[in-house]
């Protein structure tokens, strides 16, 4: 059975940090891109980081350059997000997705995937 689980979101302060996970079952994380996206309340879902399926390219969108950080660890089936400086503009609920194409700036900027997984919601505190 196909699993995408996101976990690390909670309540932080404004300029503080946190860390996204995403745990991938049923399939080879290893051949599939992955990508996380945020859903701001009466926004569209907005791709956030993109990372190739070897973890050598990655897409970040201009919103959160400099501030948030992708990483995998293909051996954990994981992936990474780390929040770092945020903002309360930054207050969502994180999706993690994984897809076959090769390209991390397709994923992100098209966001469509194969595999989605539930969201977690990150809320940031002024």
């Amino acid at each position: 059975q196909v699993q995408v689980v996101e976990s690390g979101g909670g309540l932080v302060q404004s300029g503080g940090s946190l860390t996204l996970s995403c745990k991938a079952s049923g399939f080879t994380l290893s051949y599939y891109t992955v990508g996380w996206f945020r859903q701001a309340p009466g926004k569209e879902r907005e791709g956030l980081s993109c990372i190739s399926a070897d973890g050598g390219t990655t897409y970040y969108a201009e919103t959160v350059k400099g501030r948030f950080t992708v990483s995998r660890d293909n051996a954990t089936q994981t992936a990474y997000l780390r929040l770092t400086s945020v903002k309360a503009e930054d207050t969502g609920v994180y999706y993690c997705a994984a897809d076959y194409v090769r390209i991390p700036t397709t994923m992100c900027v098209h966001k469509r995937a194969k595999y989605w997984g539930q969201g977690t919601q990150v809320t940031v505190s002024s």
